[in-house]
């Protein structure tokens, strides 16, 4: 073989190897010691740093999954792209283009072993793309282990209860920017309660207003206004009772996801997450965040 042709194929072989990704296969998880769980980076209650430590209610989840394993816990944290679909080809399937492990030869790309906060649905796990390919192909979606909602939290010093939207009409409330409740407010009953919703970047910023007295009350994911509550400590701050007429799909499960050639890995997570919630366990991790636990649609079923 020419010098030329020697170099062309150790030239090849190094490619290909580059675009590779760090395989994580149950067997692989088992001998390395340690599993990657992936967790959205500053998403409190749920995934987030306090005192330079992970928290939270997934880290919990994945704390208790690789104690099962017998492995060592380790956050794969996750910024959030453009959309879902997004997260899940950066984090479980392909890798980020700019994400690089200086420990691994030729700058392997990361990827989570396992990714928690996923929506299970099954019409999002099958959806097809324009050309009439899954777009979900490489994976695999499950274990779901909670049920999550749209709630209210308001200040009663300034109304004295909240069972229909229709009070924002004279109220002002706080929203996350760009988020489902934010486009509700504006738009719903003809754009009637437009003029009263206050956008912020997060919804610790909206509750942080209404305790300023800059709003009323305040919309988000049921556990972030949980989380909000829990902290204040407050009684004058109360839960709203009401609806979301028009709103669409107003409860949701979420569950985990992993590439779909690691099944083994999913079956043994899938496990431990089941008798986490059947034991009671799940709900216990919940209410030390003070959050409301609601049981996800496949355990409702079965009651």
């Amino acid at each position: 073989m020419t010098k030329c042709k020697l170099l062309i194929l150790l030239l090849s072989s190094c490619l290909a190897f580059a675009g590779q990704v760090h395989a994580r296969y149950y067997d692989d998880v088992i001998s390395s010691g340690y599993i990657a769980i992936g967790l959205y980076k500053n998403f409190p209650p749920y995934s987030f740093e306090q005192n330079g430590q992970p928290a939270g209610v997934d880290v919990e989840i994945g704390k208790r999954i690789a104690a099962k394993l017998g492995v060592e816990f380790r956050p794969h944290w996750i910024t959030p792209d453009e959309n879902l679909d997004d997260d899940l080809r950066n984090n479980v399937w392909k890798g980020h283009y700019l994400d690089k492990d200086e420990e691994q030869p030729l700058a392997m790309k990361k990827l989570a072993d396992v990714m928690m906060r996923v929506p299970y649905d099954r019409e999002f796990a099958f959806r097809r793309e324009s050309t009439g390919e899954m777009a979900h192909e490489q994976v695999v979606m499950f274990g779901p282990y909670q049920r999550e909602s749209w709630r209210i939290t308001f200040d009663g010093r300034k109304l004295d209860e909240v069972s229909t939207v229709a009070v924002f009409q004279y109220h002002p409330i706080g929203v996350e920017i760009d988020s489902l409740p934010a486009f509700y407010l504006t738009a719903a009953f003809g754009g009637r309660m437009r003029d009263n919703a206050r956008h912020f970047m997060n919804v610790a910023e909206a509750f942080e207003a209404m305790q300023n007295g800059k709003v009323d009350a305040v919309m988000g994911m049921r556990a972030e206004i949980d989380w909000q509550l829990f902290k204040a400590n407050d009684p004058n701050y109360r839960i709203g009772e009401n609806g979301f007429p028009m709103m669409g799909k107003q409860k949701w499960d979420l569950g985990m996801a992993i590439k779909s050639t690691y099944r083994q890995l999913g079956y043994t997570v899938e496990e431990v997450v089941d008798q986490m919630i059947r034991s009671g366990e799940m709900a216990k991790v919940y209410g030390q965040y003070g959050l409301t636990y609601e049981l996800p649609g496949l355990y409702q079923e079965v009651q």
